[in-house]
């Protein structure tokens, strides 16, 4: 058995375990956990689904990513994974989002509580970066100047927390765009030839227990994923989006082009960036805060429009599908990059999102 046949086993057989451990785990978090993770019982938060019902998916995926550091440590790490600060470092800021998360799922915590560990998590992976040999792998390399770098891997950071937070508005909907946001990571990874990888193990984990978890959130939901998982998995794809998105180069020659990295995170990220954008530009026109939930958000405005949840679950689906693929067409086949090909694939973008956009601007009245 080569090399190659080994790795796929190990990775088939531990994704499949991890399932099989999400399923059981959210089993038991359903039945002797039924009044956790449900915060302000009398006054239910702003929710397409005014029930209260647990919010603890985002132990499971917690659990997922540390005993997947774990199990990396065992099959191809022996001595070296925890002298490694880079990995320290994202396992540091990855457990610190997870209990602001869980912190808020229980106490509903200040919004400025919950901007500043963002904050913290932005600058702790910054200066973790700087001190890594092996060359800023969490900074965002756009700009020659390292000022502006500093400046959008920071934004970016908090950005994707509050988006696939946000996002998390209807049944499955955060959970299935992470879905494909990671995958299609995992091809940028094998494209790389990076199936021994810290982040290839972490991922194939964290997926598997979002699969998981899509059993018992799907439509009709019984478990949200609550803060401790949508900020634990916006940080994580945000990381994610640094190392393999943002500072992708071009496969064959290793060459930086600013507007190819742009254009595969925008296509890789384009439904958080939709419907963050969408509700950013709708409440800031309503003299509203866009940090007050409301059900004026793309999926809202769908089922406005007569579609049902699992309809808008294929919607989204189907729009991250081809996006996704698409990016990776772009990564690995597409060497040659121009000017006209970043306004194409451009229009693509602009495309779906005025489509979507142009939904939030009907049924208003029923935002209420």
């Amino acid at each position: 058995m080569n090399n190659y046949d080994y790795t796929f086993i190990i990775y088939a057989e531990y994704f499949v375990c991890i399932v099989l451990f999400g399923l059981v785990f959210n089993t038991i978090l359903l039945k002797f956990s039924k009044n956790l993770g449900i915060r302000d019982k009398e006054n239910t938060m702003v929710r397409w689904n005014p029930i209260s019902k647990p919010a603890l998916g985002g132990i499971t995926f917690f659990m997922a990513f540390l005993v997947s550091t774990g199990f990396y440590g065992i099959l191809f790490d022996h001595n070296e994974l925890f002298r490694n600060r880079e990995v320290i470092c994202m396992i540091g800021v990855l457990c610190l989002a997870f209990i602001m998360g869980l912190a808020d799922d229980a106490y509903n915590t200040k919004p400025w509580l919950k901007f500043f560990i963002q904050l913290s998590c932005g600058l702790i992976l910054i200066f973790g970066s700087l001190k890594f040999d092996n060359g800023q792998n969490f900074i965002i390399k756009i700009f020659e100047t390292d000022i502006f770098n500093y400046v959008i891997t920071i934004l970016w950071i908090i950005g994707m927390m509050n988006s696939i937070n946000m996002l998390d508005n209807m049944d499955g909907i955060s959970t299935i765009t992470t879905i494909f946001i990671l995958i299609t990571t995992l091809f940028f990874i094998s494209f790389q030839n990076g199936f021994e990888k810290f982040d290839f193990m972490v991922i194939i984990g964290v997926l598997a227990s979002l699969i998981s978890f899509l059993f018992y959130n799907w439509t009709p939901a019984k478990i949200y994923m609550g803060d401790s998982g949508s900020q634990f998995l916006g940080l994580f794809v945000a990381i994610l989006g640094i190392k393999y998105f943002w500072n992708s180069s071009i496969y064959t020659t290793h060459e930086m082009i600013p507007s190819k990295q742009i254009m595969i995170v925008i296509l890789v990220f384009i439904l958080p960036i939709i419907d963050t954008t969408s509700v950013f530009i709708n409440r800031i026109s309503r003299k509203q805060s866009p940090f007050v939930g409301g059900k004026d958000h793309t999926t809202h405005h769908l089922s406005f429009l007569g579609f049902n949840n699992t309809q808008i679950i294929f919607i989204f689906s189907g729009i991250a599908f081809l996006s996704s693929l698409i990016a990776a067409i772009l990564y690995r086949f597409v060497t040659d990059w121009s000017y006209i090909q970043t306004i194409l694939y451009f229009i693509y973008f602009f495309g779906i999102f005025i489509t979507l956009y142009l939904t939030t601007q009907q049924h208003k009245e029923l935002r209420e």
